[in-house]
């Protein structure tokens, strides 16, 4: 009897359950698992080993040591948590378990998610590019606060801004800065201040708190207020180690409120400083300048020239003298050469000139609108004729004409 195909190439447990563990993988690399926490095993290797549970199932899981030394709070037996990581086989027990690298209480994980959701869209939409970050003011004369009016941070940005830099003006848009409504109020602070045109900086924030406490600083209302906004904006949000939306889609994020006070204005004792520096390295400069000039003059005035004028203009006068005689000569010679050109031409003029012929006796014979006669063709009998002798004209009639051959 023949054996179905299969039988013939049969799987080994390794070669199934690696199989299985390649699908899995694939198909779970990142999920996010909420459950309660049970049979917590704190090993001696630093891992921690436990299973997640609801009230349907569960499912075994293992943090290693280099991500559960990042939790920031003590995981316990029966809790609540937020895990993230990817689905995995354990071959020596061909068990599915999540390989977790991030451990959340319950209720901040939902938060986390909700989160990094919003990150990754505003992010793909370019609100964080860094080429649409505004350069602040050096010299803002009115700084807008947006945040809670009663709230220690307030009085520390308040205080900060008014010691290093008195000249600034302060302008506080209060707000509720957690709770329902908070990020709507937040939202319409920002596009308040930018409608009225009066402050060149927002701050934008609060003191520090939970991740419930900072969420509206997380909210997509607040975000697009925030990158809409003409006006620079800071965002000041909680402790150094807290990050909000907000921090991505400002123009400069500051760690403290404080830091933010600190950021937005100079301190007027360093700027005191610096003037005091250029007014001395002005009056440095000047004094050198004057000096080097003095010590110019000193060298003019002890000059030959300086102590003897009278022998300068004399030379002076001399070489005027000299220039005189040399234009004189040459204004001489040059109206000689064009006296004798002159005389040349008069003489070629002479020699062209009819009167000149006349004298021999020759004459010039035109008919009465002065027209050169010189042919007989251009007279008839009877035609009056004008004869131009050397000494004057004769007016007479043509009696015959006669053309020789």
């Amino acid at each position: 009897m023949a054996q179905p195909p299969e039988l013939n190439t049969p799987f080994t447990i390794s070669q199934i359950t690696g199989k299985i563990q390649n699908t899995l993988e694939q198909g779970f690399a990142s999920v996010w698992v909420k459950g309660e926490i049970s049979n917590l095993t704190r090993h001696s290797s630093g891992h921690w080993y436990f299973s997640l549970k609801d009230s349907g199932a569960q499912l075994g899981a293992v943090m290693f040591r280099g991500q559960n030394q990042r939790v920031r709070f003590e995981a316990s037996h029966g809790m609540e948590i937020t895990a993230h990581g990817r689905i995995s086989v354990y071959p020596p027990q061909g068990r599915y378990q999540l390989i977790v690298d991030q451990m959340l209480p319950a209720g901040q994980g939902d938060l986390h998610l909700a989160f990094e959701t919003l990150k990754k869209k505003l992010h793909s939409e370019g609100l964080f590019d860094p080429s649409l970050k505004k350069s602040l003011p050096r010299y803002p004369e009115c700084v807008g606060i947006v945040t809670s009016p009663t709230g220690a941070a307030i009085q520390d940005m308040m205080n900060i801004i008014s010691r290093r830099f008195p000249l600034t003006k302060i302008l506080v848009f209060p707000v509720k800065v957690q709770g329902e409504g908070a990020a709507h109020e937040i939202a319409r602070a920002v596009k308040v201040l930018n409608s009225l045109q009066d402050c060149q900086v927002l701050l934008v924030g609060r003191g520090g708190g939970s991740l419930e406490d900072l969420w509206a600083f997380n909210e997509e209302i607040v975000a697009r207020a925030i990158s809409e906004s003409q006006i620079p904006v800071i965002s000041a949000v909680g402790h150094e180690t807290d990050t909000t939306i907000s921090d991505y889609v400002a123009d400069l994020r500051a760690p403290t409120p404080s830091a933010a006070a600190e950021m937005v204005v100079p301190d007027k004792l360093e700027l005191l400083q610096r003037l005091n520096h250029l007014g001395e390295s002005l009056k440095s400069n000047l004094f050198h300048r004057v000096d080097r000039q003095s010590q110019h003059l000193g060298a003019i005035e002890k000059s030959y020239a300086f102590r003897r004028p009278q022998i300068m203009i004399e030379q002076f006068l001399q070489n005027l003298d000299t220039s005189q005689d040399i234009i004189a000569r040459l204004t001489l010679e040059k109206f000689r050469t064009l006296n004798t050109r002159l005389d040349h031409l008069y003489l070629q003029c002479e020699g062209l000139n009819p009167l000149n012929i006349l004298e021999k006796g020759y004459s010039v014979v035109s008919d009465e609108d002065g027209k050169i006669i010189r042919t007989v063709e251009q007279v008839s009998v009877g035609d009056t004729v004008n004869i131009r002798l050397r000494d004057g004209e004769i007016t007479t009639s043509a009696q015959t004409t006669k053309k020789e051959k």
